[in-house]
């Protein structure tokens, strides 16, 4: 079995491209032929400044977004040109969360049904009262409280819609899990929240995450690595710690040199963590 669980080779998208005798024509390229890999239990991240390409990426290795050019493998498979169908039983498998959950999360339903009607439709519980009885046990996971479940996205806290947004993933037991600017509209305690408990699901659960930021202090506290985008081109790839020490791309080291470093200390986050772990042992 490949250690890789994505791979994505000469990734292009143009967005408003015409077909004329089935060829492209014209159009924005908005990716210019961008290589990724992700191990299965790795997190990556993928940074870069306002519209370099980091969300049209992401969607992409999704499928959410036609490429028009290059090949993407997931779990072996070839799923670059997979009509709907044929992806229908992979999106169980490849979640995404995102960057606003009042927009992704339906406003007339209740959390209850938010987070159990997935598992039944992708068949991850057996009946409803399966479904409610995992989302019940897991609610503390989450650090939601019982009578949220009740409760529409608006009459919750941003950092609770969040967790929603984050349990109606991980409910569903992805193997890939793509989380887009999903911090930055919390405050700092409410990130660390957030990030720790995604750290703690990968750890637990073997996931694979690519998490798209413009805060690298975000990537830093929870990636293994880092791919940096500018206009549509992968410019530095390589271990964060590497690439924090010692960047190569001149694109990199303003990026750094512009954020304040670490707005999040990942060994605060570990230690957080720890106790966390200890308090609900």
């Amino acid at each position: 079995m490949s250690e890789d669980l994505l791979i994505a080779r000469g990734i292009e998208v143009t967005y408003g491209a015409s077909r004329l005798l089935g060829a492209r024509k014209g159009g924005h390229k908005v990716l210019h032929g961008v290589d990724i890999n992700i191990k299965r239990g790795e997190t990556i991240g993928i940074v870069g400044e306002s519209g370099s390409g980091k969300t049209t990426l992401g969607r992409a290795l999704l499928r959410l977004v036609d490429t028009s050019a290059g090949e993407i493998h997931f779990d072996g498979r070839d799923i670059t040109r997979l009509g709907d169908d044929q992806m229908r039983p992979l999106r169980r498998r490849m979640q995404m969360i995102f960057q606003d959950p009042m927009a992704s999360l339906n406003p007339r339903h209740s959390v209850r049904r938010i987070l159990v009607e997935p598992m039944l439709l992708h068949k991850v519980a057996a009946n409803a009262r399966d479904a409610e009885t995992r989302v019940t046990k897991l609610l503390d996971r989450f650090k939601l409280p019982k009578a949220a479940l009740d409760r529409n996205p608006h009459e919750l806290s941003g950092g609770q819609r969040q967790r929603v947004g984050i349990a109606r993933a991980a409910l569903l037991e992805p193997d890939f899990v793509l989380a887009d600017e999903i911090v930055s509209g919390l405050d700092v305690s409410t990130q660390a929240e957030a990030l720790n408990l995604l750290k703690d699901l990968s750890r637990e659960l073997g996931l694979a995450m690519a998490f798209i930021s413009h805060d690298l202090s975000v990537i830093r506290a929870v990636c293994d690595r880092i791919y940096v985008l500018r206009f549509g081109k992968v410019v530095e790839e390589g271990r964060c710690d590497d690439v924090y020490a010692a960047p190569k791309s001149d694109y990199t080291k303003a990026l750094l040199d512009a954020i304040p470093l670490p707005e999040i200390d990942p060994e605060w986050l570990e230690r957080k963590s720890a106790v966390d772990e200890a308090a609900n042992a």
